[in-house]
């Protein structure tokens, strides 16, 4: 236990908490960039959905983006990890986790295609057709690229919420990097040397991920 400034920055815990940082993280990289490309495919679905003219399909987008923007992730993922066995569905935790990642950034995701899309002057689609190309190639030729550019900078927010999300993975025992830094807090009686260890893990992939972010809007010019 740490009792005094000194213990602080003599305590072994810095060095002892690096090897649980590197395999949490990995865990914690591993459910994110797979439940954000699965959410990304979702969400380019739902988003293009929304903007259906079939009063079904639109109204089926929106039930789910609705709720799922309505629910916390730490209940989406209790749910699928506890509440769906009752119907004879078992998932594994970290199947849960890149599940409950997925149709969360999926919701999310679905407003952002939508809204790119639809910033896209409406009189390219009518270009589009008087040119011979069906609604289908000129969305595929024509819009989509130029909303794409435009979804690149609230996409890579979204990958950095996503990332942070999987700290209430711990609950279903995940042993991501929040998980694992709890059960080391637990068993060494400190709580302080982890937890900033914790804070520092999740800064130096958020931090670049943001400067990155910014980059990219720069030379897009978005």
């Amino acid at each position: 236990m740490i009792e005094t400034l000194t213990d602080i920055f003599t305590s072994r815990h810095w060095q002892g908490t690096l090897p649980f940082i590197w395999r949490g993280l990995q865990l914690t990289l591993y459910i994110t960039f797979v439940g954000v490309i699965v959410g990304f495919f979702l969400g380019t679905a739902a988003g293009l959905a929304r903007l259906s003219k079939s009063k079904i399909i639109y109204g089926l987008a929106t039930i789910y983006i609705e709720l799922v923007r309505g629910t916390p992730i730490l209940v989406q993922a209790l749910f699928l990890y506890y509440a769906i066995t009752n119907f004879g569905i078992y998932f594994d935790a970290i199947t849960a986790g890149i599940i409950a990642i997925a149709i969360n950034a999926g919701a999310y995701i679905a407003e952002i295609v939508r809204g790119g899309v639809e910033s896209i002057d409406k009189g390219q689609m009518e270009a589009g057709r008087s040119i011979g190309l069906s609604s289908v190639q000129t969305m595929r030729y024509i819009i989509w690229p130029q909303a794409i550019k435009r979804m690149i900078p609230p996409l890579g927010n979204q990958f950095i919420i996503s990332l942070k999300d999987t700290s209430v993975f711990a609950i279903i025992s995940i042993n991501e990097v929040t998980f694992l830094m709890r059960q080391y807090a637990s068993s060494s009686a400190d709580t302080l040397v982890p937890y900033i260890m914790l804070c520092l893990a999740y800064l130096i992939i958020t931090i670049p991920s943001m400067v990155i972010l910014r980059r990219i809007e720069r030379r897009l010019d978005v």
